[in-house]
């Protein structure tokens, strides 16, 4: 039979699950799929080591569960870009002689995570090697309905529909080379969406 205290023992399951989650996210986003042990995500996440055990089965369900949380992030913040290129589209910005600029920053913003070149690099690097943890790929590959759908909505806005996949494809490989190269990936990407939008 529950008690009064029930629910706010759930509210307070709940927040300690959600840290937990978010913890390891961190930790792959930062330091790699690898450094997910439950003792470092109890650390990071400030709750005791049991935990982590009591609400993950193992790490294999932790990887996947962060990596729905990092495919949901993503989402969130290519539909940020959505209503960038909307007030863009409303205040005329995505016309003129300006145009095909402000549309490749905003796109390579949509892209890019947020953040400085170490932010970028930790993207990319985490990205490549998602593919050597299958629970993770599969949580990618679960998320990627929603990615793709917040990007063809922002295609849609920028008036590039018809050449979502290769404009998507300028700017991984722009990072990718700029990290390599040690440019700015944001500079580098903005330039090549710029000379393929040029008329």
């Amino acid at each position: 039979m529950p008690t009064q205290n029930t629910p706010r023992r759930q509210a307070r399951g709940r927040r300690r699950h959600d840290a937990i989650v978010r913890a390891a996210a961190d930790i792959m986003l930062s330091e790699g799929a690898a450094a997910v042990t439950h003792r470092h995500v109890a650390a990071v996440a400030d709750v005791p080591l049991a935990a982590t055990t009591y609400y993950f089965s193992g790490i294999t369900d932790l990887l996947a569960a962060a990596g729905a949380l990092i495919v949901d992030g993503w989402g969130a913040h290519v539909e940020e870009q959505v209503e960038v290129a909307r007030a863009a589209e409303t205040a005329g910005g995505l016309d003129g002689p300006e145009a095909d600029l402000r549309r490749a920053e905003i796109l390579t913003d949509a892209i890019l995570p947020a953040g400085d070149r170490n932010a970028v690099r930790g993207f990319y690097e985490h990205l490549v090697g998602a593919g050597r943890v299958p629970e993770l790929a599969q949580a990618y590959a679960d998320g990627r309905v929603v990615l793709d759908d917040a990007l063809a909505e922002l295609f849609t806005v920028l008036g590039l529909a018809d050449r979502s996949h290769l404009l998507v494809a300028i700017v991984d490989g722009a990072a990718v080379s700029a990290l390599a190269e040690g440019r700015d990936a944001r500079e580098l990407a903005v330039r090549l969406i710029q000379q393929v939008l040029a008329p």
